[in-house]
């Protein structure tokens, strides 16, 4: 009989001889579990990722004083505030202007029926889960919509931005008050089985305005609803993300990795774009002019098509106060409206109203902006 043929693969984890039968041999060289019990006992928690030689406990100790923002609690937002919980940020603000729906659950890691059941918003929805998971973190969550009136002060502090968000507008004003402030922040989107990823340390590396001079058009790129999203996407995205953030944040900035990575998890591809050109040679209007037209308001928009949904925000007016949930409720009572201390809900005809605190809206059922503002007038004013 002839011999099977063997073969060694070697990598980080164990050395192991393939053939029928064999099992595999611990690597020498990885660490043991006397190294493990050498950690500080304040960080036992995260000795696995201690013992990952190029994060270490320094990077932990940076991990745990840090303050990151993260602008989207949806697909890339609850994936990479799990992870970065789990691993031990000192502090998490978390920002999403939505609530929780069934069709979320495929893709959305934080979220369960039990949410959607109690109408609780993905932040306030987020941030109880991600206590239960980590309780030696501070959770800082704001249902609010970011807009240029207020991403300054609710990106404040932070010592980096993360983006978990589904638009180019809300992309391009994280962009601005990023340089503006010259906080880094890593850029990620996804959509179908594709994906992008990027990180941006402002000033030294080309910011999403080096990149794209603008946002597409409407109509213009695909969406949710056209084109659908894959889980595993999001979570290679959301990795990905996480794991530059990480660098970043310990100070590891010599092994960032500065370039645009797509991926097709669908193909199993990997490319890496190196898009230093577009900084060094290129006269961008953000991070080379100073010209911050999206935090100065040019380009906002007071209505907005939601990614992934037949559905509309609409803004209030500017200055206007918050709203009375319980004397907006008595006058619209013919239409039978329900609420909670973080939003109210009604319906008209084929439409489903929600209204948040700060006089936002989200108007379910029309994609026509024109509709949706009209919606908004009759029902909760202007």
């Amino acid at each position: 009989m002839r011999k099977a043929a063997r073969r060694t693969v070697t990598c980080h984890l164990f050395t192991c001889d393939v053939s029928l039968g064999d099992g595999y041999v611990p690597n020498p060289e990885t660490p043991s579990v006397r190294e493990a019990a050498e950690i500080d006992p304040a960080l036992a928690r995260y000795s696995r990722q201690i013992l990952f030689a190029p994060f270490g406990e320094h990077s932990q100790r940076c991990l745990r004083h840090a303050h990151v923002t993260l602008v989207g609690c949806g697909a890339l937002g609850s994936v990479s505030a799990n992870a970065l919980v789990r691993a031990g940020v000192g502090h998490l603000r978390l920002i999403d202007r939505d609530f929780i729906e069934l069709d979320n659950l495929q893709r959305q890691v934080l979220y369960d029926e039990h949410d959607i059941a109690e109408n609780l918003p993905k932040a306030e929805a987020a941030a109880r889960k991600l206590r239960r998971i980590n309780s030696s973190v501070e959770i800082e969550p704001h249902v609010a919509d970011v807009n240029p009136g207020n991403v300054e002060s609710l990106c404040r502090d932070a010592d980096l931005i993360l983006d978990g968000t589904d638009n180019f507008e809300t992309r391009f004003l994280v962009n601005d008050v990023a340089v503006k402030s010259g906080t880094p922040w890593v850029y990620g989107a996804c959509i179908g089985s594709e994906g992008l990823v990027m990180p941006i340390l402002p000033r030294q590396t080309p910011c999403l305005s080096c990149i794209w001079e603008d946002a597409p058009p409407p109509g213009m790129s695909p969406t949710c609803d056209t084109a659908g999203v894959l889980a595993p996407i999001v979570n290679i995205v959301a990795s990905l993300q996480v794991t530059e953030a990480f660098k970043i944040l310990a100070g590891k900035l010599e092994e960032l990795h500065r370039e645009l990575v797509t991926i097709d998890a669908w193909a199993g591809t990997f490319r890496s774009l190196n898009m230093q050109a577009a900084y060094d040679s290129g006269d961008c209007p953000c991070c080379k002019q100073g010209r911050y037209e999206f935090l100065c308001g040019q380009r906002a928009s007071a209505s907005t098509s939601l990614c992934g949904r037949n559905a509309v925000q609409v803004l209030p007016p500017a200055g206007r106060g918050a709203v009375s949930f319980r004397e907006l409720a008595e006058r619209l009572r013919m239409l039978g409206p329900r609420h909670n201390e973080y939003l109210l809900r009604f319906r008209v005809d084929a439409c489903e109203v929600t209204l948040f605190p700060d006089g936002r809206a989200i108007i379910k059922g029309t994609a026509d902006t024109a509709v949706a503002r009209t919606l908004y007038a009759k029902y909760i004013g202007t």
